[in-house]
């Protein structure tokens, strides 16, 4: 039996690293195999394009750019780590998808990279395939950032590309989470994330057993 595809959204310092390990921990806890991705990042190939999105000046790469980068790395994720996985019967868990890329360089930017050419890149790319369940961590722009900032002084490579940007780009980022979420109810669950670690957990774990039964 194909596995199911879990996607965690939102902006920056929402928290979706530490609920994507805490949610893949909990499906294999209980009898669930599981695998956890990142975007971009998950192959060798995408921790170099990693490397380029995430660090450095702010406006080295113009929105159209940044796309064309994301999906690079999407394709590899996809062919070598998600799609594998799930054939093998076993669930996926990714901190961000192509949500992610039309909230950033859809909604977030000024000179848009046009929602027409983002719905033929992911067909090119990905085809018809969607994520099983995309849970969105909403979060006030100014507490994410002062989460990430916070962050960031533990760690040796500074990932504050996006951070370094202007705090409406960040509020725009919300709104385009919310359309995206308001377009596909089915697909999409937004969650107040400006809360304790635990009591999100639990919440995402509720919608995890009420829309994928497991």
């Amino acid at each position: 039996m194909r596995g199911k595809y879990i996607t965690l959204e939102g902006g920056e310092g929402c928290g979706k690293s530490t609920q994507v390990r805490l949610l893949a921990q909990y499906l294999e806890q209980n009898g669930i195999a599981c695998v956890q991705s990142k975007e971009p990042g998950s192959t060798e190939e995408g921790k170099i394009i990693r490397n380029l999105l995430v660090t450095g000046d702010k406006d080295k790469f113009d929105a159209i750019s940044e796309c064309l980068l994301y999906y690079a790395d999407r394709r590899c994720d996809l062919t070598k780590v998600v799609w594998p996985a799930l054939e093998a019967g076993k669930w996926v868990v990714s901190d961000r998808y192509a949500d992610s890329t039309e909230a950033y360089q859809y909604y977030g930017y000024d000179k848009r990279v046009p929602l027409e050419t983002l719905q033929n890149l992911y067909k090119i790319v990905a085809g018809d395939f969607k994520p099983d369940l995309t849970i969105i961590l909403d979060m006030e722009p100014e507490v994410g950032m002062r989460r990430s900032y916070a962050k960031a002084e533990t760690m040796a490579v500074k990932e504050l590309r996006f951070e370094s940007r202007q705090l409406e780009f960040h509020n725009n980022l919300r709104r385009g989470f919310w359309e995206i979420a308001k377009r596909e109810p089915e697909r999409c669950a937004v969650l107040n994330a400006d809360t304790d670690i635990e009591t999100l957990h639990r919440q995402i774990i509720d919608i995890v057993k009420e829309r994928l039964g497991c």
